[in-house]
């Protein structure tokens, strides 16, 4: 595989003097009535000096290519002349942005998800860019699509498909992206293209699921908070027939504190206010 060689070419202002002024030399040999040398001045002046001229814009390079063999590149801002008989392919350093399409895959646990990823990626090496790939563009969205499916069934989509994950797609965005990034180097460095970035754009479930899985995620919040709103409710309970007990408000049989903290669950879990019931009788009658 070629490694890219860098190359520093001379002036193209130079080149341009002598084009000049050949073309005045020939036009004198053609007005003192010498065509061929004029002719002869013309072509030279046009197939090697003129041809060999090239600009190159910023963030832009030239890969030079003489007669099968790469001779090296122009990363070089500015107006230089090059061998005349070299192909000279433009490839450009400057950053890409990559917005892909959203693709329907499977996460680790089978479900199936939308997603989508951004990715900046810039050329760095562009010898294997030209040489090593057929089209270095067309390589970055294949292999950037196999990454993001790749990473979409590494891992499951939340910690509710698979509680023992220290990774969700949804969850460890930060992760995510650098296992993301990291691939695509490892995929893309054949090339030549270095990404800078990369991070998931859109992440859902797939249609035909997402109603179902609306309803688990919000049926495991009701859960938890029922059972953090059960374990207060208990503590508050057993701190009210502490304090009871502690300053002898009233002494409580064991059927009065099971009455008590029959109430005060009812009290403290219910979802409504509760409308209390004054008993002017006493608990047995």
């Amino acid at each position: 595989m070629n490694s890219e060689k860098i190359i520093t070419a001379p002036s193209g202002y130079f080149a341009l003097l002598l084009f000049f002024v050949l073309g005045g030399a020939a036009g004198y040999y053609f007005a003192m009535g010498h065509p061929i040398i004029g002719a002869a001045i013309t072509l030279f002046d046009i197939i090697i000096v003129l041809s060999g001229l090239i600009i190159v814009n910023p963030n832009e390079s030239r890969v030079l290519i003489l007669f099968g063999n790469y001779l090296g590149t122009v990363k070089s801002g500015g107006f230089y002349w090059v061998n005349p008989f070299t192909s000279k392919k433009k490839v450009s350093l400057k950053a890409f942005n990559l917005n892909g399409q959203q693709l329907k895959v499977n996460d680790s646990v089978g479900n199936p998800i939308e997603i989508a990823a951004v990715i900046v990626w810039q050329v760095k090496e562009t010898a294997q860019a030209v040489f090593a790939v057929e089209n270095y563009l067309q390589y970055v969205n294949i292999q950037s699509e196999a990454a993001v499916r790749h990473l979409a069934n590494s891992y499951p989509y939340d910690h509710i498909e698979d509680e023992t994950a220290s990774i969700t797609l949804r969850g460890g965005a930060e992760e995510v992206s650098h296992m993301l990034e990291k691939e695509l180097n490892e995929r893309l460095g054949r090339a030549g293209i270095e990404v800078i970035e990369a991070r998931i754009s859109h992440l859902a479930y797939a249609p035909e699921i997402a109603q179902a899985m609306l309803q688990r995620q919000q049926a495991s919040a009701i859960i938890a908070a029922r059972r953090l709103i059960v374990e207060g409710a208990v503590g508050m309970v057993e701190m009210a027939l502490a304090k009871m007990t502690e300053k002898n408000i009233v002494e409580l049989d064991e059927e009065r504190k099971a009455a008590m903290v029959s109430n005060l669950l009812v009290v403290l879990c219910g979802e409504k206010a509760v409308s209390p019931i004054v008993n002017t009788g006493t608990l047995y009658h």
